[in-house]
């Protein structure tokens, strides 16, 4: 472009304007300018700045979201065990084909997972009980991990709930008792938030007797895992303990 000819936008040069960025300079046409400040700025200038911005996190490495953000790990994990527990009201050959118990851990180790997105067919209060204990702790707990780390702390949680059954059965006859439901990785959960808020000086006198009332429960109501309770809230209390140190 010689010294007399009109300026162009660099994206567009087709498109003559005289308007300039004001922090490069360069002219800019209309569908390349976004306001700033003082002036404009080029669509390059903004995409710069917003790459050399310093990256807001939460004490644990989260990134920093809007407070109306909806937790979208917790409601997806929702979404899976609703949809399963309906392919099980369908097909009960479901529930039998992804249950977990010790006899047939070495066999179908994947079971210990795919437990966890089971409930009882027989009782809708299973699965109401847990999605609404998992909505709760996940929209308190997603933001302050991020969504990666809290579906990998609901996910081990729930292999350790399952470590807690092998561990913890009876024998013979525990080996073959089957387990479901999302209780392992729901403890998980909530001895993480005990362990975290203990970490950052918040209050956990109330999480504390939740975990204490839920635990006797499994203790003492008939068909409840507590081995699955208690592995699971082991697993989540170790995993946020490395959180916490880090």
């Amino acid at each position: 472009m010689t010294a007399d000819a009109p300026p162009v936008c660099p994206r567009h040069p087709d498109y003559v304007t005289y308007v300039r960025c004001q922090r490069c300079g360069r002219p800019t046409c209309p569908e390349c300018q976004r306001p700033a400040a003082v002036g404009v700025q080029c669509v390059d200038c903004v995409a710069q700045a917003a790459k050399d911005a310093p990256r807001v996190t939460s004490r644990f490495g989260a990134p920093a979201r809007s407070g109306g953000e909806r937790p979208q790990a917790t409601l997806t994990l929702m979404g899976i065990c609703i949809a399963v527990y309906i392919g099980q009201l369908v097909n009960p050959a479901l529930t039998s084909g992804l249950l977990f118990s010790p006899h047939i851990a070495v066999d179908e180790p994947w079971r210990a997972l795919t437990a966890a997105f089971l409930h009882s067919p027989r009782s809708i209060t299973h699965i109401a009980f847990n999605m609404f204990a998992l909505y709760i702790i996940g929209g308190y707990l997603e933001p302050m991990l991020g969504r990666l780390r809290f579906v990998l702390l609901y996910l081990i949680g729930a292999l350790g709930g399952s470590a807690g059954v092998v561990l913890l059965a009876t024998v013979p006859q525990g080996w073959f008792t089957s387990v479901v439901g999302a209780s392992g990785a729901v403890f998980g959960l909530f001895a993480a938030v005990l362990v975290l808020n203990w970490r950052m000086g918040r209050e956990t006198g109330g999480i504390i007797a939740l975990l204490l009332i839920n635990g006797a429960i499994g203790f003492l109501l008939p068909s409840i895992a507590w081995q699955a309770h208690l592995g699971g809230a082991i697993t989540g209390a170790a995993l946020a303990g490395v959180l916490a140190l880090t």
